[in-house]
């Protein structure tokens, strides 16, 4: 299966990687990004592109119908990569962090994916897969608002799989480890932004250990942004997808110890990474 998909979050990394992956393997790729700049270097590159902020739910709306009138009327996939992270302590988090990445990462996100719902049950179904993380089923310190968004999406996608039966609608999750992209700069800046280092108790963690994981580089269990393309590909072709996705080793070990352990042995491993 091939067709018209619409793919969000291209300007860089996972979703620029997809654009390219799947229009080698002959899909209609409908390309979504939020910056001007961004827009005019994917059209640049041949992709049709369309603004979509998730956080204004009239661009939502206007970026979704300007992809079906470029997809010929039809847009039978959706693959939702778009977000951000927020790095920082729950403790140190304060309510615009968190309703900031809550709004891109699951309102925005579900938004766009209502519009795609009312649009596939229309044409007789379609593909939806929703980029999650590993820390979509397990957590991960300092990462509680990035984790937080992840659970929150990954129950509505469960709950909207079960609803979506007998539609001939498909909804999968991938559970992303560490992948190479800007995601990490791109988070890191949020943490310059929003978190009080000199007000937390975590002050001298942030200014040693965690500056250095700041630069630290490349994670040893990083693959590249085809990693994700090839479980994607599946997601959306397959005759018989799957429901759940893994890529990296660190999301096939996590999903095995959260299966076998007790919360307090995950716990006591957690607090350790």
């Amino acid at each position: 299966m091939t067709g018209r998909v619409l793919i969000t979050g291209c300007s860089s990394g996972i979703g620029r990687a997809a654009c390219a992956g799947l229009r080698a393997r002959g899909w209609t790729v409908i390309a979504s990004a939020r910056a001007p700049e961004d827009l005019d270097r994917l059209r640049a590159d041949g992709f049709a592109a369309v603004r979509i902020d998730h956080h204004d739910s009239a661009s939502i709306a206007a970026g979704f119908a300007e992809a079906v009138d470029l997809a010929g009327g039809r847009i039978e996939a959706l693959f939702n990569n778009a977000g951000h992270g927020m790095p920082g302590a729950a403790e140190d988090l304060p309510r615009g962090a968190l309703e900031e990445v809550f709004s891109s990462n699951v309102f925005g996100l579900h938004d766009l994916t209502c519009h795609a719902i009312r649009h596939m049950r229309a044409h007789g179904g379609g593909r939806i897969v929703q980029h999650s993380s590993v820390v979509g089923f397990t957590p991960l310190r300092w990462r509680a608002a990035y984790v937080a968004t992840k659970h929150a999406l990954e129950g509505l996608t469960n709950t909207m799989r079960v609803e979506l039966r007998g539609t001939g609608i498909h909804v999968a999750i991938l559970n992303t480890g560490p992948v190479t992209s800007g995601f990490r700069d791109r988070s890191m800046a949020q943490f310059d932004r929003w978190i009080d280092v000199d007000a937390s108790r975590h002050a001298q963690f942030y200014r040693t250990k965690w500056r250095t994981r700041r630069e630290a580089g490349r994670d040893r269990f990083e693959l590249g942004p085809e990693a994700v393309v090839k479980k994607l590909a599946h997601a959306l072709e397959s005759r018989s997808p799957r429901r759940r996705y893994y890529i990296t080793t660190p999301a096939y070990v996590a999903a095995v110890l959260t299966r076998i352990l007790p919360d307090a042995a995950q716990d006591w491993i957690v607090s350790r990474l």
